[in-house]
């Protein structure tokens, strides 16, 4: 059984990749860039989650970027001015994006004072519900009897 256990464990060693395992800091940044930027094919996967053929070449630009000397923000900024802001996984805050970033929130709070305003409405409802009168009470005993 030990050995069984121990082929299973070896095995998982060998399925490492060793050409990722061994990767470079211009790759490293390469692929941090990457996962920051959003394949403009793909819907919300980064160019390097995605398999289009535009998320390779754009792989490639961002590779070519990084062994150039860029910096991080330069090779975002260069590819924010070809693919414009949609390219950024997570957009900034600016005038174009505020409903982006808040209609969740307003949303949230106008729902959570909707269901607070009706929850309050239902519970003055119920207490100010008057008793049956004498008469109404009288036919009700009637229905009542007239079931059992």
């Amino acid at each position: 059984m030990a050995r069984y256990l121990f082929i299973i464990f070896a095995s998982v060693f060998f399925c490492v990749d060793p050409a990722y395992a061994q990767t470079t800091p211009e790759e490293y940044r390469a692929r941090e860039i990457g996962a920051q930027l959003r394949c403009v094919v793909c819907q919300n996967q980064s160019i390097e989650e995605s398999d289009a053929q535009l998320a390779e070449d754009m792989r490639l630009v961002v590779r070519e970027q990084v062994e150039a000397g860029a910096s991080n923000e330069a090779v975002i900024a260069y590819m924010r001015n070809n693919y414009g802001d949609y390219v950024l996984l997570k957009p900034p805050v600016q005038a174009n994006t505020y409903v982006l970033w808040f209609l969740p929130f307003a949303l949230a709070l106008f729902g959570l004072l909707w269901f607070g305003l009706r929850s309050k409405r239902k519970s003055q409802f119920v207490e100010t519900q008057a008793a049956l009168s004498a008469e109404d009470q009288a036919i009700l005993d009637d229905l009542m009897r007239e079931d059992t």
